[in-house]
């Protein structure tokens, strides 16, 4: 595992700096390159290539991005797929145009990458762009397009297992809450559903254990923060978060009032960013094989503009769950 002073060193900062902002401490006060260069240098330690012998015809591919780079670094999930498809494109010689939607033109492209959610409206107008369209962690097969995207199901089935395996009885969520971009649609969060059908069968499920919260590390703090001085008395003995940033965020508020982590409450996060590692206790999660994703992006696009397919098709990724310090 990548160390502090590697992150330091790469990332041309210094340790206490690296600390610092992979620790989302609010009182840190710089730059938002430097916190770019720190997320960045920590995404690249911890990336590990997966290389095809394969050889390809130059392409041009646009990545569509739905956050903007102060968003990507509130929860660098986003960060960590975009990485992987950047170095996917150096190693293959592709050239690849970011654009946002609003950048986007009619120009001259082989395909589209769109990373992030988006509304019908949105898909649509992509797809007029270019055919060649994959929808990179947003189900659009409903609508008609070609998407990769995460297998929820399997996800979730792994982390309520293994927490009830470990005798816990009692269960919450700290679910994500996100927007369509311009539209502001509110998405619902696939985890939450699975996770409340799953512990509706086990007669497990408690609504009032059940929050909501932007996927920031703010939000995170702000919801457990209010949830515990609520129910200071009862709470559950375990909570998952539908990422790690507001993973972290928990954690910072259950330490705050003097409760312990895994000892009082275990906390499970969603994605494994470079950050998991870092924090204390250092997070348990599901492992998304972001950087992956991001390779597997590429060469979906690529079969995509090379076969034209009768119809569109889905890509479902699995994931595994970490064991680190923050569960019991």
């Amino acid at each position: 595992m990548a160390t502090i002073k590697d992150i330091a060193k790469l990332a041309g900062v210094s340790p206490a700096t690296v600390s610092r902002v992979l620790n989302y401490d609010p009182d840190l006060s710089v730059g938002l390159e430097t916190k770019q260069k720190v997320f960045e240098a920590a995404e690249e330690l911890n990336y590990t290539k997966h290389k095809k012998n394969t050889k390809t015809a130059k392409a041009k591919i646009v990545l569509v991005q739905w956050y903007d780079e102060v968003e990507e670094l509130e929860d660098i999930y986003y960060l960590s797929i975009r990485l992987g498809i950047e170095k996917k494109a150096e190693e293959l010689g592709l050239e690849l145009i970011k654009r946002s939607l609003e950048e986007l033109d009619h120009e001259s492209v082989d395909g589209i990458l769109a990373l992030g959610k988006f509304a019908k409206e949105q898909a649509d107008s992509l797809f007029e762009v270019n055919a060649n369209l994959l929808f990179v962690d947003f189900d659009a097969l409903d609508l008609g397009y070609n998407s990769l995207v995460i297998d929820f199901q399997q996800s979730m089935s792994s982390v309520l297992t293994y927490l009830i395996q470990h005798n816990h009885q009692e269960i919450g969520i700290i679910a994500g809450e996100e927007y369509t971009r311009g539209s502001s649609r509110l998405l619902e969060d696939k985890r939450l559903l699975i996770f409340k059908e799953i512990l509706a069968q086990k007669k497990l499920l408690n609504e009032a254990f059940i929050l909501k919260a932007p996927f920031t590390v703010a939000s995170g703090y702000e919801v457990m923060k209010d949830f515990l001085s609520q129910h200071p008395d009862h709470f559950p003995s375990a909570f998952f978060a539908s990422s790690d940033a507001l993973a972290v965020g928990a954690l910072k508020a259950i330490q705050e009032v003097g409760l312990k982590v895994p000892d009082d409450i275990s906390v499970i996060g969603f994605n494994d960013i470079s950050v998991a590692k870092y924090v204390s206790p250092p997070l348990t999660t599901i492992k998304v094989h972001t950087e992956w994703m991001g390779e597997l992006a590429i060469e979906t696009v690529l079969s995509i503009i090379h076969e034209q397919a009768p119809v569109a098709r889905k890509i479902t990724i699995a994931t595994e769950l970490i064991e680190r310090a923050s569960t019991k």
